[in-house]
């Protein structure tokens, strides 16, 4: 019977969430499975990938295949590497120990990758909301300038000139003037 570790979709359309999952490789893909290791959801960025890595190296060490998506899943997380460094113990290449210093490094490496991205999409995200923030606050002093001065014009228009005033206004006490007087 060959294991083979792969994907089984749920979730809703458009919106998948893939199971990680240990299968005969006789099953149809969302079917019947040995065991669940994990989730993996794309929808995120990065995607985020959870599952018990033990169990996954313990698989592997047993010859279970994983397809090209969960190998690349289990590569950017260590296991392959991990697995790697398995057989050169297995094989007295290495100690266990000198084994796992190098996994130990390569995860914080890894790790350090990984946070820099994040920190990266973080930074490109922040400029972007800035930026239109800067725009929209331009446009919105345009369009305040530009009330202002239709108010203004508007004033303009409805107050007499200061001579106009002056003689058709009437003094305090007097009686407005008017062309029969005259």
């Amino acid at each position: 019977m060959a294991v083979k570790i792969r994907l089984a979709r749920r979730g809703r359309k458009k919106a998948a969430i893939y199971d990680i999952v240990i299968a005969d490789a006789r099953s149809p893909r969302d079917g019947k499975f040995i065991e669940k290791l994990g989730i993996y959801n794309p929808n995120t960025n990065p995607a985020s990938i959870n599952y018990d890595e033990d169990k996954a190296f313990q698989w592997l060490m047993n010859g279970a295949q994983p397809t090209e998506t969960v190998k690349g899943m289990l590569s950017s997380s260590g296991i392959l590497f991990r697995k790697h460094l398995q057989i050169g113990v297995v094989k007295g290449a290495i100690t266990q120990e000198t084994a796992d210093a190098r996994l130990a490094e390569w995860k914080e490496a890894k790790e350090a990758k990984v946070e820099s991205k994040r920190q990266a999409l973080g930074a490109t995200k922040e400029a972007a909301k800035k930026a239109a923030f800067d725009a929209e606050t331009k446009v919105k002093e345009a369009r305040a300038e530009a009330i202002r001065q239709r108010e203004a014009a508007k004033v303009a228009a409805n107050t007499p000139a200061p001579a106009e005033a002056e003689t058709e206004a009437p003094a305090e006490g007097e009686a407005p003037a008017t062309e029969e007087q005259a």
